[in-house]
């Protein structure tokens, strides 16, 4: 590996992504393709805060209906955003966005129990899918959410926001190119004081605890970062069952996974602390980040040569929302490649169900 700088490797990828914001901004602005139409399922307090919220500054997407099986949200959010009565649903009628041609795509903003039950019921009615993450609730929900996509012939997409986040694309760009040297080590935590009477923390809807929630950030952080797949696994679940939230959820479940490379990974997830940070540390430096997945102030740091420097970057054209939300319609219209997968997805929940069987019987989880 040749020898990097750390201010010529930072600018360097910084002009390399600006050019090609650059070409693709203006290749996009010469095709002007129509925006496509998002249907919202659920109108959570994400959906309506974060989500709903960013479609005015897309360029391929727009807001075109709303579900809820609450009449005051329909009327209030309808009115917000112009939605037209004919395009509010209940869930009682959910199957008739078959009969609405204004809507492209569904995008699933609801418990993790009801993802794979109304992403397939969208396939099945023709439209292209975004669901948040986790993807379902087991691995055999995912492969049914994907072959119900893949015999539609639909796009089926996660809402992994920060594979569209810039400070978490320039860290994964650093260790690609060498920065760190050759990595050895990840840690990746995330974990927030859980409040009592959440669904969350109800396993019939949530599927589990602080891993099928904040967890999932340090599992898909130590993939995207590594770019590999883990090899083995082994956690450990700490929870206090006289805490009446965890009756039947996890709080503190922590995980090591195994790389082909060698890199190690030690990552927490938790209920009842706050974490939320990842590093990668080489053989001639780190790239850290803290805050690393919050909505926003981002936080990327670097060290190499004994000088730690916060990397600062310029405002993205698209914050990562709008970045999410404009890549399925892009994909598409243009045949490009979905960048988070109803694939990538399932990878994920693969290793969700392997870390849970490992805390249950107390041993490492060979992966091949």
């Amino acid at each position: 590996m040749a020898d990097y700088s750390r201010r010529g490797v930072l600018q360097g990828i910084g002009a390399g992504l600006a050019s090609t914001a650059l070409v693709n901004g203006a290749r996009a602005q010469a095709a002007q393709p129509r925006k496509l139409g998002y249907a919202i399922v659920g109108l959570g307090s994400y959906a309506t805060k974060q989500i709903m919220p960013q479609f005015r500054n897309c360029e391929h997407a727009r807001l075109i209906a709303l579900v809820s099986g609450t009449p005051e949200k329909l009327e209030r959010y309808g009115a917000e955003y112009n939605v037209p009565k004919t395009h509010r649903y209940s869930y009682t009628d959910y199957d008739k966005i078959r009969n609405n041609p204004d809507i492209d795509v569904v995008y699933v903003v609801l418990p993790n129990s009801m993802h794979a039950e109304y992403s397939i019921r969208a396939s099945r009615a023709g439209k292209h899918v975004m669901c948040e993450k986790p993807m379902a609730v087991s691995v055999a929900e995912c492969e049914a959410m994907i072959a119900a996509a893949r015999a539609a012939n639909r796009k089926l997409m996660i809402g992994y926001r920060c594979h569209f986040e810039q400070h978490n694309l320039r860290a994964i760009e650093l260790v690609k190119t060498g920065f760190v040297g050759r990595p050895t080590l990840i840690t990746a935590e995330h974990g927030f004081y859980a409040q009592p009477g959440q669904w969350r923390l109800n396993r019939p809807m949530s599927g589990g605890g602080s891993l099928m929630d904040i967890g999932i950030y340090s599992l898909n952080a130590a993939r995207y970062l590594s770019g590999e797949e883990p090899v083995e696994l082994v956690s450990t679940e700490y929870t206090d069952r006289s805490d009446p939230r965890f009756r039947n959820v996890e709080d503190r479940i922590d995980f090591q996974l195994k790389f082909p490379s060698g890199v190690i990974a030690n990552c927490v997830s938790s209920y009842s602390s706050n974490h939320n940070g990842f590093r990668v540390t080489g053989t001639k430096g780190w790239v850290g980040m803290e805050p690393a997945t919050p909505y926003d102030g981002h936080r990327l740091f670097t060290r190499s040569g004994g000088d730690t420097e916060q990397v600062q970057l310029p405002p993205p054209r698209k914050n990562q929302f709008v970045a999410q939300l404009d890549h399925l319609p892009e994909s598409v219209l243009t045949g490009i490649p979905l960048r988070a997968s109803g694939e990538e997805g399932l990878r994920d929940m693969r290793l969700i169900e392997a870390i849970y069987r490992s805390a249950r019987e107390r041993r490492a989880v060979s992966l091949v």
